[in-house]
C-alpha cells in the first residue's frame, strides 16, 4: 500500500529531471520528464521507507541516507537533493499531504517555544560538538554563517573577512563604542570589532565550547580588556550599548519570542544606537522548519519570513534604517564548507562515525540546494530607535575602507 502512495506522491512532485526509484520489492519506477534537471537513481532497502517518506519526505529520506537504507547511485547527494528541492519548490505537495503540513504549521509555535533552559539544550546539541569538527570545514576565524562574495571567485577566508568588514560599515563603529554581540560564536566578529575598530565588546553565547574558545582567543590576541565573552542568555543582558550585532543567532530565537527579542534589543540600545541583525530567512510567507533539520541539526531552529520578523520590529518602535537581502551568498559558502568537509572526511570519521559523516554531508548539501532552488535567503536588518542614527543614503557603504584603527583612547 505505502509503495503505491509513494508512487502517487513522486508522480505528482517529480516533473523535471528524472528520478529512478528501486523499491524494497525490487521493482523500479521512473518519475519526471527527463528534461530540465538531473537524472538520479536511488534504491530503498528497507520496507518501512515508503511509509516514512510519505509521512515526511525530508525526514524519511534524510534518515534513510544516514542509516544506509536509502542509497544514491554514485552517492550523488547533490543531484538527488537538487532534483527533489527544485521539484517540490515548483510543484508543491499533493493534496493528501497538505493536512500533515497544515498540522506542522499550526504546531510551530509549540515547537519553537524556547525558554532559557530549552534554548541552552538546543544550542548544546549543535554548537558543543567537538571543536575539531568545525576546524575541518570553517575558515580560520571560525565564521559559522554566510560569507559575502562581491567577487564570486573569492576564497572562503576572503569572503568571511568581507562579511565582517561589511557589517562593521553598517554598524558605523567608532573607537570606544560599547558593542553587544548576541550569539557571539567563537568570538570572530567581536574580536574583529575590538582589534580593528577600537570597540569595547561584550559577547554572549549559550555554548560552553564557544564561550571557552572565544575568551581564550581574546587572551591570546591581547584583547581580553576589550573583548569579553559571557556564558549567558541574551535575555539576561543588562546595560546600554552603542551598537548591537547578532549574526546567525536570530534563527534560534523562536517565533513566540520575537517581540521579547526586539524589545530587549531596543532596551539595550542607547537613544541613537544601531543594531545589525543578520539571519537566514525565507522569501515566502511564514512556514515551519524541516523535520529532519529540527531533529538532527538545529532543534528549535527556524528561518523566519520578513513579514513576521518586521511585525515584531514594528511592535517595538524601532526604525528599519536598512533591509538588505542576500540570495546566493550562502549557497557559495555552503559549497565551500562541503568541499572542505569532504576533503577531511577521514578526520571527521575518526571523530565520530560513518553515520554522523553521512548526516553532516546531507545537512551541508541540503542547505546549499535550498538556497539555490527554493526560497531561502539571508536578511540583514539595520535597526535603531532614532531615524537619524544612520546616513540617509547608502553612500557611506561605498567609502574607501579605513586602515585598522587599533586601540582607542
Amino acid at each position: 500500500m505505502w509503495a503505491n502512495i509513494l508512487d502517487r506522491l513522486l508522480s505528482h512532485m517529480m516533473r523535471n529531471g528524472l528520478l529512478s526509484v528501486t523499491y524494497p520489492d525490487g521493482t523500479t519506477r521512473r518519475y519526471g520528464s527527463g528534461k530540465d534537471g538531473p537524472e538520479v537513481a536511488v534504491t530503498l532497502h528497507d520496507e518501512s521507507l515508503p511509509r516514512r517518506i510519505v509521512i515526511s519526505p525530508d525526514l524519511g529520506a534524510g534518515e534513510g541516507y544516514m542509516d544506509g537504507t536509502l542509497t544514491i547511485e554514485n552517492d550523488d547527494v547533490f543531484g538527488f537533493l537538487s532534483l527533489a528541492v527544485a521539484n517540490i519548490s515548483a510543484h508543491g505537495q499533493p493534496w493528501f499531504r497538505k493536512p500533515l503540513d497544515l498540522g506542522r504549521h499550526m504546531l510551530r509555535h509549540l515547537h519553537q517555544f524556547n525558554p532559557i533552559k530549552r534554548a541552552r539544550a538546543n544550542v548544546a546539541h549543535h554548537y558543543d560538538l567537538s571543536g575539531e569538527l568545525y576546524d575541518l570545514f570553517l575558515d580560520e576565524d571560525r565564521q559559522y554563517s554566510c560569507g559575502y562574495f562581491p567577487d564570486p571567485s573569492m576564497s572562503l577566508d576572503a569572503a568571511q573577512k568581507a562579511k565582517k568588514s561589511y557589517i562593521a560599515k553598517k554598524l558605523l563603529i567608532e573607537p570606544g563604542m560599547r558593542v553587544l554581540d548576541i550569539g557571539c560564536g567563537w568570538g570572530g566578529m567581536g574580536l574583529t570589532l575590538a582589534r580593528d575598530y577600537g570597540a569595547d565588546v561584550v559577547g554572549v553565547t549559550l555554548s560552553s565550547e564557544q564561550h571557552a574558545m572565544a575568551n581564550a582567543r581574546a587572551d591570546a590576541a591581547g584583547l581580553a580588556d576589550r573583548a569579553k565573552f559571557e556564558l549567558m542568555d541574551y535575555r539576561k543582558v543588562t546595560g546600554k550599548f552603542d551598537r548591537i550585532v547578532s549574526i546567525g543567532m536570530f534563527e534560534h530565537v523562536g517565533v513566540p519570542h520575537y517581540n521579547d527579542y526586539f524589545a530587549h534589543v531596543r532596551d539595550c540600545l542607547t537613544g541613537d544606537g544601531i543594531a545589525l541583525i543578520h539571519t537566514i530567512g525565507r522569501a515566502q510567507p511564514p512556514g515551519f522548519s524541516s523535520p529532519w533539520i529540527t531533529k538532527y541539526i538545529f532543534p528549535g531552529g527556524y528561518a523566519p519570513s520578513l513579514s513576521e520578523t518586521m511585525k515584531a520590529v514594528e511592535n517595538q518602535r524601532l526604525f528599519a534604517c536598512d533591509i538588505e537581502v542576500w540570495r546566493l551568498h550562502y549557497a557559495r559558502t555552503l559549497r565551500l564548507w562541503h568541499d572542505r568537509f569532504m576533503a577531511n572526511i577521514d578526520k571527521a570519521r575518526a571523530l565520530y562515525d560513518d553515520r554522523f559523516c553521512r548526516m553532516w554531508r546531507y545537512y551541508l548539501v541540503a542547505s546549499e540546494v535550498t538556497f539555490r532552488h527554493s526560497w531561502q535567503v539571508v536578511f540583514q536588518l539595520q535597526l535603531s530607535p532614532d531615524q537619524e542614527a544612520v546616513p540617509l543614503t547608502r553612500d557611506y557603504m561605498c567609502a574607501k575602507p579605513e586602515k585598522p584603527r587599533g586601540k582607542a583612547r
